[in-house]
């Protein structure tokens, strides 16, 4: 039921009428200091960015899911709380770092610390926080290696991708995708300890779905990227040659989906369903290819966050009927 119904009815149903003669007692509004805790509280959310990150942290559970053995329920949770907190941390310190470019781009100049609302420094002192927070929580409730993976994890995002290619080269997102790629081999490790082919399978598809699923984005926000200075191959490249990007690296994700069925990780069902996706996948990449605007990219950049996921769903039926079997 949606909310302002909900409300209504809540008024309508619920409220005490005031005896003859007598005033019924006004609704006292929030405080001002309780306003102002909520949208600072909102905003400490919004540096995290909890929504855009749960594909991170549902690739993280795959991971789980998928590693051979056992693992503790408790450990489990634990697993994905760490891998939440520390992803919501680099992009916090992602934030921190972007706040002057992301001044002069039209779609994140409203964030917390651009529009004056987040002092940098409580940004920055949140984000190394959380960092040390969920490496150490790793190590203490989870084991070793996957804490590695996700301080490496970190680390990468922050200091590779954000500090060091994101301002110097096109290549900027086939590089620094690797830090998306982590979740699932984060996972594979809370239960394994170690790393294995099929984790890294998992990584591999990631990897190489990010530069095509970002560039989509970068063609129709192209002039977003050249107005902050941020080399992206659509403004230093031009649109052609990222167009012809996204389709030979749509032609190499399909292939490499297939890993886990060549692995054994996964079997038919997951295959089946791969090739489908794959090729639904390659349609979006030709209809970009043959478009002499960019409208063609929207759909294909919001297409590749569903197939990801889709992706990442087959898995797991993959393997809960591989079980039932």
């Amino acid at each position: 039921m949606p909310e302002s119904l909900s409300s209504t009815g809540d008024l309508s149903e619920n409220a005490t009428a005031a005896p003859p003669g007598e005033t019924a007692p006004a609704v006292s509004p929030a405080s001002p200091e309780a306003v102002a805790v909520a949208s600072r509280v909102r905003d400490y959310a919004l540096l995290l960015k909890p929504r855009v990150k749960s594909l991170v942290v549902f690739t993280g559970i795959v991971g789980i899911v998928m590693a051979p053995g056992a693992i503790d329920p408790l450990a489990a949770v634990a697993a994905v709380l760490w891998i939440a907190v520390g992803a919501g941390a680099a992009v916090d310190l992602k934030m921190w770092y972007d706040r002057d470019i992301d001044l002069q781009m039209v779609r994140t100049p409203r964030r917390p610390i651009p529009a004056g609302r987040m002092v940098p420094g409580r940004a920055l002192a949140m984000g190394v926080i959380l960092s040390v927070v969920s490496v150490a929580g790793m190590v203490l409730t989870v084991n070793p290696m996957a804490a590695v993976m996700l301080a490496v994890t970190i680390a990468f995002y922050v200091f590779i991708y954000t500090m060091w290619l994101k301002r110097r080269t096109p290549q900027n997102i086939v590089i620094g995708g690797a830090s998306g790629a982590f979740p699932p081999m984060i996972g594979w490790a809370a239960v394994t300890g170690d790393v294995s082919i099929d984790s890294v399978a998992l990584f591999a598809i990631i990897f190489m779905w990010t530069p095509p699923h970002f560039w989509a984005l970068a063609l129709y926000r192209c002039g977003d990227y050249a107005n902050a200075g941020v080399p992206m191959l659509p403004v230093v490249a031009g649109v052609r040659a990222t167009k012809k990007q996204i389709i030979v690296y749509s032609l190499l994700l399909v292939p490499v989906t297939l890993l886990p069925v060549f692995t054994g990780m996964s079997g038919l069902l997951y295959g089946t369903a791969a090739l489908i996706l794959g090729g639904w996948f390659l349609r979006h990449a030709f209809r970009v290819w043959g478009d002499d605007t960019d409208k063609a990219a929207r759909p294909m950049f919001f297409f590749s966050i569903i197939y990801l996921f889709l992706i990442y769903v087959f898995l797991l039926i993959d393997r809960a009927v591989q079980v039932l079997i």
